[in-house]
């Protein structure tokens, strides 16, 4: 099944000047496409539209300890509603930390990475509000995180 995210802005890094007039597809896990939203009912039909208020883009790389919270499972919920994606392996050594990464698809990575969305890259996507504030997180091609 296919989603296409769209927001007003877009940047396909964090470093990214924002671009105007463009979605992200996703199919399954990874970025089908990246196009211009004037080509989306030609060329995806039916598709599932989400548009968003804010800037969309890569989610982040989260490079610290994670969140405090009551559980392991509140902690990597805490990520996602700063729209993060992936965590550093070192900050995730207790088995149940990891296994509730595991369990929600957070990435953890040996090393730090820049975050980008690439064609062919996994689909994790976050929205932005011009305040920073993030208002969606998208992990694996799966929406974890909407601000009310």
């Amino acid at each position: 099944m296919r989603t296409v995210h769209a927001a007003d802005l877009l940047r396909l890094t964090p470093d990214d000047p924002p671009r105007t007039g463009l979605a992200v597809v996703v199919a399954g896990d990874r970025v089908e496409a990246i196009v211009p939203t004037a080509e989306l009912s030609g060329a995806y039909p039916g598709v599932r539209v989400r548009r968003w208020a804010g800037t969309l883009g890569p989610a982040l790389v989260h490079d610290g300890p994670l969140p405090p919270a009551p559980t392991p499972r509140e902690r990597v919920h805490a990520l996602f509603r700063l729209g993060v994606a992936a965590v550093l392996d070192e900050h995730v050594t207790d088995s149940a930390l990891r296994s509730a990464a595991a369990r929600n698809e957070v990435a953890v990575l040996p090393a730090a990475r820049p975050p980008a969305l690439v064609t062919g890259g996994r689909a994790d996507l976050a929205v932005f509000d011009a305040d920073g504030s993030c208002l969606a997180t998208v992990v694996a091609g799966r929406l974890v995180h909407r601000r009310a």
